[in-house]
C-alpha cells in the first residue's frame, strides 16, 4: 500500500519532506492540501490513528491561523468544532501529512520519519 502524502506544493518543509520520500524509493500518491482538503471522517480517523492532541493537527505558525486569533479561540471550542474548522481550510491543517494503515505523521521531523517507516 502506498502512502498519502499531503502536502502544500508551496511549503518549503512539504518541498524538503517530499524529496526525502523520493530519494528513499517511497511510494506515495500526492495529494494538494487545499485542493482536496482533508474531510471531517478522514481527520477523525487520523488524529485518532495519530495518538495526537488535535491541537497538533493546526498550523499554528501560519496566516490563516493568525488572522483568525485562533490561539484564544480553539480553548473554548469542542473537538468537533475544531475538526470541522480544520475541513473548511487546507490551510489551516499542520502539514505535509504522511499517512498509510497505521502510520499518521504529522509535519516533517526527518529523525521521526526514519524511525516511523
Amino acid at each position: 500500500m502506498k502512502y498519502l502524502f499531503i502536502e502544500y506544493p508551496k511549503c518549503s518543509t512539504c518541498q524538503k519532506a517530499k524529496k526525502w520520500l523520493e530519494n528513499k524509493n517511497i511510494e506515495f500518491e500526492d495529494r494538494h492540501i487545499v485542493e482536496n482538503t482533508p474531510t471531517v471522517e478522514e481527520l477523525h480517523e487520523w488524529i485518532k490513528k495519530s495518538g495526537l492532541e488535535i491541537k497538533k493537527f493546526f498550523n499554528t505558525s501560519g496566516l490563516v491561523y493568525k488572522n483568525m486569533n485562533l490561539k484564544e479561540k480553539l480553548e473554548t471550542m469542542t473537538e468537533e468544532e475544531k475538526i470541522k474548522l480544520l475541513a473548511s481550510n487546507g490551510m489551516l491543517i499542520k502539514r505535509p501529512l504522511l499517512i498509510r494503515e497505521n502510520i499518521v505523521l504529522v509535519g516533517f521531523r526527518e529523525k521521526e520519519w526514519n524511525e516511523k517507516i
